[in-house]
Parts: structure tokens; sequence; C-alpha cells
């Protein structure tokens, strides 16, 4: 098949970065991150931002959606499909084969599987109408609507929420017209899988990195910027329990104890998440580990375009 995009996808601490980086050094490439937190600026070692994997033998690889909104902004899946099908469109304009690289399932399957995105303006009766509601009343509301939910932090945040059940209520009234067309996508997916014992060991190592590298004061200096616990919750396990942290309601060591059980849990759900994707019809290639000679043979088995040696 001509394909027109790698994808190299795990779960958390699964070393897909720097093999993407890698990959895009050697052939010229670019890579378009999925990653859910890392457009956000500023938000750097809690999000895994790990910006040195980008370097390959001195040389900076180009990367796109990273670092492009503050965290006050509402990103979503849409925008993320929105600025994908832009990054896409110019790169393979150059005769580039793009490297979507991350672990963000909704994000990849709103690539890979083309789901249909309205832009959706702010119903201002509507958010009056929300204004006073409870929380629990409008997680019914957004649910009658949309019982499939993908997003369920929607269900966490109350701006998030009224912003969700907006969507679901024009996506209602819309139903059926046509959207612009997405571009052709032929994707060569390629995953990389860890024994588990192995993969909560890079897990832990990883988080104990990030304690000391300053994650503590990441999220010390967001909070005296402005963004409230509240937000900081939102962006995540590790701004959730560092916040905890620092606002004395858990010790250090009990922070780590959970934050390290948390992210193996969502390690897992990752991977579910990726499994529901095969079962669905979309193939994924799995290397054992982030072993690069092995996903190199995939690639000069199933792409037109040669790679070096």
């Amino acid at each position: 098949m001509n394909y027109n995009l790698i994808v190299i996808l795990g779960p958390t601490a699964s070393g897909k970065t720097r093999m993407a980086a890698r990959l895009a050094r050697e052939t010229g490439s670019e890579i378009i991150s999925a990653d859910s937190r890392q457009v956000y600026r500023g938000m750097d070692i809690g999000t895994g931002k790990d910006m040195g994997d980008y370097i390959i033998d001195g040389v900076a690889v180009p990367h796109h959606l990273i670092d492009i909104v503050d965290p006050d902004y509402e990103f979503n899946v849409f925008e993320y499909q929105k600025h994908f099908f832009s990054c896409f469109a110019e790169m393979t304009s150059r005769g580039v084969i793009p490297i979507m690289a991350g672990g963000t399932g909704l994000y990849i399957e709103s690539v890979l599987r083309g789901y249909r995105m309205l832009f959706v303006p702010e119903n201002p009766h509507l958010r009056k109408e929300l204004d006073e509601a409870d929380m629990e009343m409008m997680v019914k509301k957004l649910l009658d609507l949309n019982p499939a939910v993908h997003n369920t932090t929607d269900l966490l945040d109350r701006k998030r929420l009224i912003r969700a059940i907006e969507i679901a209520e024009h996506m209602k009234i819309h139903e059926g017209r046509d959207n612009p067309p997405a571009p052709s996508i032929v994707p060569l997916v390629i995953g990389i899988r860890w024994e588990r014992s192995v993969l909560r060991r890079r897990i832990t190592d990883r988080l104990r990195e990030r304690l000391a590298s300053g994650m503590v004061e990441e999220v010390k200096r967001l909070h005296a910027s402005g963004i409230v616990w509240e937000k900081l919750d939102y962006f995540g396990l590790e701004y959730r329990y560092v916040g905890l942290y620092l606002q004395g309601k858990i010790r250090y060591n009990d922070m780590f104890q959970i934050l390290n059980t948390r992210i193996h849990q969502y390690a897992k759900k990752q991977e579910t998440w990726f499994r529901r994707m095969e079962k669905q019809g979309i193939e994924i290639h799995w290397t054992p580990g982030a072993d690069y000679d092995v996903m190199k043979a995939l690639l000069k088995r199933y792409l037109i375009r040669s790679l070096n040696d």
C-alpha cells in the first residue's frame, strides 16, 4: 500500500517519542505529536514533554502540535483534528511522510478513523440556562444527548461539561449535514509493547526522574501564575496529586505512591484503548519494547519509500 502516514503509539513511558525522533532524523521526516497535554505551554515536566528526545545526533528534529496554546485555553479533540490535518496537508505537499507519535488514543483515532467534526459556536441561551444548574443534572443531560461520551474528563469540570452539552446539542441539530472531506490518510501503525513488569519499572523510574527534575516546583509555579487547583486537577494525574501535596492534603511519600499506582493504571487503560482500536479494524504492528531495528524492518517491509541503512 502507498502509506502516507507513519504512526508510532504506545503507553506512557514506552519510549515512543525517542523512536519517532530517531526515525524522523534518519528519513528526513517530521513529527506530529498526539499528546493531549503537551499542546499546553509551560506544562513541561508533568506532561513528559522531554524535548531532549527530539535531539538526535545533535540535530533538532522538527515537531508539531507541542506548546501551541496556553493552559487557560479549552483545547479539545476537534481542535486537535483540525491542527493535525493542517500539518498533514502542509507536510505532504513537500513530499514528507509525517510521523504521528503519542499515546492519546482519542486524538489518534480522531485522525485514523476520520471522526466527523463540526465547528460549534457558543450558544448564549443554553449557557444562561445551564448557569444555575448543578453538576449532577448537567451530567445527566449530557449522557442523554450522548450516551457514548469519549472524554470522561468533561464530566468532572463544570466549564468543560457546559461546552460538551453545547457540542452535543449542536451535533444533534446538525446531524447528517455534510462536512468538508478529511484528507485521505493511509496509515502504517506501529505499537510499542513492553512486558508488564518492565513497563512498571520504566514508569516508576521516570516518575522519580520527573520529581527530581522539579515537577513539584512546576506545579507550584503554575498555581502562582493564576491557575486554580481545580483547573490543575483537570490537567492530569501529576498535576492533581502534586497539587494535593502542595495544599497539605497528602504527604510527599503518599503522593509518590498514589501517583505511581495511578500512572500504572493509566498505562493499562491506554493499552486497552489500543486493543479496542485493533478490534475495530485498525491494524497495529507491535514491536517488543522500543526496539528500533524491529521497527525499521517493519518499515522496510511495508513502505514503498526506502529507508537508509
